[in-house]
């Protein structure tokens, strides 16, 4: 079983930092329920399938030095838990941001992302 620390990490960097479509997808099924609802400004998406859709589509449209960093340190509780990141190119993020997760059952059940204002 993972903890919440552990699956806000790999959430970063194993799944939405990961361009490897293979290890991608083996992260996904790993980490999040297959009923996974993950919530960002574009909308609500469902599932393993709309989540690497999400992850791959972001990754397609950015230059290949774009990165996540963790921006800080993780939050966690029993079932929640946070980590704010940075998103491009090493020393100059683009975008900085925030995930919150709720775990049932060892993975990550909902996903919600957040940009700075």
């Amino acid at each position: 079983m993972n903890t919440v620390t552990e699956l806000l990490a790999a959430n970063l960097h194993d799944v939405f930092g990961n361009r490897d479509p293979g290890t991608r997808r083996a992260a996904i099924e790993r980490i999040y329920t297959e009923d996974v609802v993950f919530t960002d400004p574009e909308g609500v998406s469902t599932g393993w399938d709309a989540l690497e859709d999400k992850a791959r589509a972001l990754l397609d449209k950015v230059p290949s030095d774009f990165g996540f960093t963790e921006d800080g340190r993780r939050y966690a509780g029993p079932h929640d838990g946070a980590l704010a990141w940075a998103f491009g190119p090493a020393g100059e993020p683009a975008v900085r941001g925030i995930d919150i997760v709720t775990v049932r059952d060892g993975r990550i059940a909902t996903l919600l992302t957040m940009f700075t204002a």
